[in-house]
């Protein structure tokens, strides 16, 4: 991994930012996509941004986008993008939503970057690196059992049925819960505010720039069956949590 593509993910950030700012909280079209999740000119136009500055510095490199599609999904280097992760949370005036940004190398994510430009977040990792939280290093907390977690989600409402019955078990487990962030969950687990995180129905480009974050900083991503996320095999549903022990008993919950 060169340094460079650490600037460069940043510079991509930035981007995508000053695409987003001009259309908060201001009027716009939201559309609905095939899937019935929302759309606006925002998400394009970052998305489009940030097309562009890989066409122009990394032009052999794959890119996988939430709104534009695939481009040499194949590479042994692949971009994944969500320009707003969060368009619910964006439409609706809430700063929690992020743009996401992850490399993946030979099909596993090595850099990411979790970017909130109204409040100005941002969490970037990459390998050998440890996760940096607005530029200083940052570390999950260890959380003794898991009736003492604080775990995030953003709707288990938008669940399948079986999945919503599963999270209802770990909910009544733990000892808080909180409704909503999106990828600005992940980054609290990172910085040791938040315990866990629990979510079903995610895509590539939902999860491939936090395994490297929250990793990054001392904590661990997984399937509901504990196992590695996996581009390929991975069926959306995801464990994130500071502390390997919190993210087993989550698991075992979810199993019951």
């Amino acid at each position: 991994m060169a340094t460079d593509d650490l600037a460069l993910a940043q510079r991509l950030a930035d981007a995508a930012g000053a695409a987003i700012r001009p259309w908060f909280r201001r009027p716009f079209l939201v559309e609905t996509k095939a899937d019935f999740s929302p759309v606006t000119a925002a998400d394009r136009e970052a998305e489009a941004v940030i097309r562009r500055l890989l066409d122009e510095y990394r032009p052999h490199d794959g890119v996988i986008g939430e709104e534009y599609g695939d481009d040499r999904p194949d590479a042994a280097r692949v971009w994944v993008l969500d320009p707003i992760d969060g368009t619910r949370a964006f439409v609706a005036g809430r700063p929690l939503f992020g743009t996401l940004i992850a490399l993946l190398e030979d099909g596993k994510p090595v850099l990411g970057i979790i970017d909130q430009c109204i409040i100005g977040d941002r969490w970037l990792a990459g390998p050998g690196q440890p996760t940096l939280f607005n530029g200083q290093r940052c570390h999950v907390r260890r959380c003794p059992q898991l009736a003492e977690a604080r775990i995030g989600t953003t709707s288990p409402h938008a669940f399948p049925e079986a999945d919503f019955a599963a999270f209802e078990r770990a909910r009544g487990a733990v000892g808080d819960t909180l409704y909503g962030g999106d990828c600005h969950n992940y980054g609290l687990v990172a910085a040791g505010h938040l315990d866990a995180v629990v979510e079903a129905g995610l895509k590539l480009h939902d999860w491939a720039a936090l395994v490297p974050i929250v990793t990054g900083a001392g904590g661990v991503m997984s399937d509901w069956q504990g196992q590695p996320l996996d581009m390929a095999r991975s069926d959306g549903r995801v464990i994130a949590a500071g502390d390997a022990a919190v993210a087993a008993a989550i698991a075992a919950a979810l199993a019951d």
